[in-house]
């Protein structure tokens, strides 16, 4: 039977077993409200789920609390940071106000962010540059285990590495589109693991290169010992995607790419390349907000297909269910609950 919690009980029970792990007070509630507020979001793979791993990570020490941003370059304009293996819902926060002040001062910034820790949702980073007015766009990539096959491709050889792009829209919610270069994220092949579901045809591959519905292709190992993998999206171009956000997230900000066999680590390390703009500074601001609403109405203002409610924006998903989930709460179901009671055992909670 899942479990269903609100949202400040789900805040403080996390916040316990980071503590337990060693985090300050300050560090502990950051990051379970980050985590919470994507459950909240309605994307479940990386929220409270994720906390096992992350207890694992710190245990091994491939996570370390209470780090903190390193400056290696401030141009102004260019801003060259290291996450030193700390929280990434700490560390992208302190990395985001950085970039976020130099471009409301200088018109842009371009920001790297090598060696942080798990960073996230990262349509979070997008939706602190809009609420100050700023255009964004996020390149991320993956080192932990390959779990996506390359175009062609029969084994995993990266990560899931997601890209970002935030746009204000004038008096309006913005636009936040954030996916997952692989068809779907590896935590909702965790997620659906742990229900005991089957997932759509087209998602995966097994450890032997075939098709399947499995999720647990991608979540333990399977009996040869080896890991299925997540496909791409858009086939060859989502493929393209893909290497784009290696490239730029991970060879460009000096945080490295994958290139080696799976190990068993825990940690989950992100690179990530930001580069914000301010419109007010470009010059374009006054046709900018014109024309941006004008584009959303044009797309709401069409034909609803058979079938859905409403022509959204990406962005509108994630409201909704925070609305939703605020007022009746957040469910988790028995497995992932079961992992999160023996993370909570493993950090030395007491009376867990």
């Amino acid at each position: 039977m899942s479990k269903v919690m609100l949202a400040p009980a789900l805040i403080a029970q996390t916040a316990t077993i980071l503590v337990a792990c060693g985090s300050s007070e300050a560090e502990a509630q950051a990051v379970a409200a980050n985590l919470v507020m994507a459950n909240l979001s309605g994307h479940d793979s990386h929220g409270v789920g994720m906390l096992p791993r992350y207890v694992d990570a710190v245990l091994e020490g491939g996570l370390k609390p209470n780090a903190h941003v390193a400056v290696q370059l401030d141009l102004g304009t260019m801003l060259t940071l290291d996450g030193q293996r700390g929280y990434g819902q700490v560390i992208g926060e302190e990395a985001m106000h950085m970039a976020i002040d130099r471009a409301r001062r200088h018109g842009s910034c371009i920001m790297t962010l090598a060696n942080s820790h798990h960073l996230g949702r990262i349509g979070h980073w997008a939706e602190m540059a809009v609420e100050q007015g700023l255009v964004s766009l996020h390149f991320v990539n993956v080192k932990s285990n390959p779990i996506v096959a390359p175009w062609g491709g029969a084994d995993g050889r990266f990560g899931t590495n997601p890209c970002c792009i935030g746009v204000p829209l004038k008096g309006r919610e913005p636009f936040i589109l954030d996916f997952a270069t692989s068809r779907v994220a590896q935590g909702k092949m965790r997620v659906a693991h742990n229900e005991g579901h089957s997932v759509s045809p087209g998602l995966l591959i097994d450890e032997h290169g075939k098709p399947t519905t499995n999720p647990g292709v991608v979540v333990v190992p399977q009996s040869s010992g080896l890991f299925g993998a997540l496909l791409t999206f858009g086939e060859h171009k989502g493929y393209g995607m893909a290497v784009a956000c290696e490239l730029l997230g991970g060879a460009l900000s000096g945080g490295g790419t994958w290139h080696h066999a799976a190990g068993t680590q825990r940690a989950v390390l992100n690179s990530m390349l930001s580069i914000l703009i301010d419109p007010a500074r470009l010059g374009t601001q006054a046709s900018f907000e014109t024309e941006a609403l004008a584009f959303v109405d044009w797309l709401r203002q069409g034909p609803i297909a058979t079938g859905y409610d409403a022509v959204q924006i990406a962005g509108d998903p994630e409201r909704r269910a925070r609305a939703e989930r605020l007022k009746t709460g957040i469910t988790i179901d028995d497995g992932t609950w079961g992992e999160i009671e023996r993370a909570a055992r493993r950090a030395g909670v007491p009376g867990a």
